[in-house]
């Protein structure tokens, strides 16, 4: 019987051809959660809203929508409580993809002999690609960002794929450019090339390809029918998702308290008066850090600005919100490294902090 063996520091697999079988179940469950989620949820969504133009609109302190309606009248706690029960319900639908998916793409990954290339910067391109046409926001990208380390794709594979699926969908940017002036577009579009280009082979580079925290195996006979490969594929597909789910579940409620707690802390005229240095640096901070859904950080910003918030405030959340959050950068700290998620949200701050001041200073 010959042994499939992922080892995650490695990349490579003794995979013999029999196992086609196996990957072909693991690729018609991405396949059909995919399909489901893009077509009945995702694209319909993000298309709506790029349609909607000018005229979008956002409920919630962290959602387009909201179960319960949240008024700075109410105590703190209860704003907290109901605007967790917002986020967990405008997420439910990625989340639930995400958890699917995530452990089908562990799965088929571990089927394969090579998940990276020896080149860090054809790794990141690959992770880009396969990040943009994904259509997650940079919170239901952490549990499929999980299943892709524990295959063994590189750590700049990972992150470029984390970047790319909120900032690159091309209906975002499509809604970026159309929303701003294109000076402001084109600087949002710089600050996330540059997180991909520069950032990711450098931080992975430096970083290298060190001892995961877990162990992922799966063992195929070498030459399996469809019965053992459907068993196989259950069992893979069960491991994967217990893999995944026991890390991410927890942090994402975490995550939406976490949230709650720090955007119902905003003073309500946060972003009103005269555009400050610390006011700038105060937006990058807490931006970053907030989970939001997808397209939420155009929609946002774009809403803040028509109501006169200065613009180099308007330019620092674009460039921070949403690319990564609390939620995101928890998984990559648990899974990769504390100090790469560190390192990130560092980087996405400046990022933001120097998108508001060249826009001050512009004009």
């Amino acid at each position: 019987m010959a042994v499939q063996t992922s080892a995650l520091n490695m990349g490579t697999s003794s995979v013999v051809t029999s196992t086609w079988r196996s990957r072909s179940l693991t690729i018609i469950l991405m396949v059909a959660s995919a399909t489901v989620f893009w077509v009945d949820s995702r694209y319909p969504a993000l298309i709506k809203r790029y349609n909607a133009g000018t005229q979008v609109k956002a409920v919630g302190a962290l959602t387009f929508g909201a179960v319960y309606p949240v008024d700075r009248s109410m105590p703190y706690l209860t704003r907290v409580w109901r605007t967790t029960v917002n986020w967990l319900d405008a997420n439910r639908v990625g989340m639930t993809f995400s958890f699917l998916f995530g452990p089908a793409a562990l799965a088929f990954l571990s089927t394969l002999r090579r998940r990276r290339t020896k080149s860090r910067y054809l790794n990141t391109l690959i992770g880009a690609a396969a990040g943009v046409p994904l259509g997650v926001c940079s919170n239901c990208i952490a549990p499929i960002a999980r299943g892709l380390y524990a295959s063994g794709m590189g750590t700049e594979s990972v992150l470029a794929a984390m970047f790319a699926s909120p900032a690159l969908n091309l209906v975002v940017l499509a809604m970026t450019f159309a929303l701003f002036p294109l000076p402001v577009a084109l600087l949002k579009l710089g600050t996330v090339l540059f997180l991909i280009l520069v950032f990711v082979p450098f931080i992975s580079a430096r970083h290298g390809e060190s001892e995961p925290p877990f162990n992922f195996a799966v063992e195929i006979p070498s030459n399996e029918t469809w019965g053992q490969a459907l068993a196989n594929t259950a069992r893979s597909y069960a491991r994967s998702f217990w893999t995944v789910f026991r890390v991410a579940f927890p942090l994402m409620i975490l995550a939406a308290v976490l949230g709650a707690f720090a955007v119902e802390l905003l003073p309500q005229q946060a972003l009103s008066g005269s555009v400050t240095l610390i006011g700038i640096i105060a937006v990058a901070l807490v931006s970053a850090f907030l989970p939001v859904p997808m397209a939420f950080d155009v929609a946002i910003a774009y809403i803040l600005m028509a109501k006169g918030v200065p613009l180099p405030y308007v330019a620092a959340i674009l460039c921070t919100l949403g690319i990564v959050s609390i939620y995101s950068l928890a998984v990559v700290g648990k899974t990769v490294s504390w100090k790469i998620a560190g390192a990130t949200y560092s980087v996405v701050v400046v990022l933001g902090i120097v998108a508001g001041l060249a826009v001050r200073i512009l004009g």
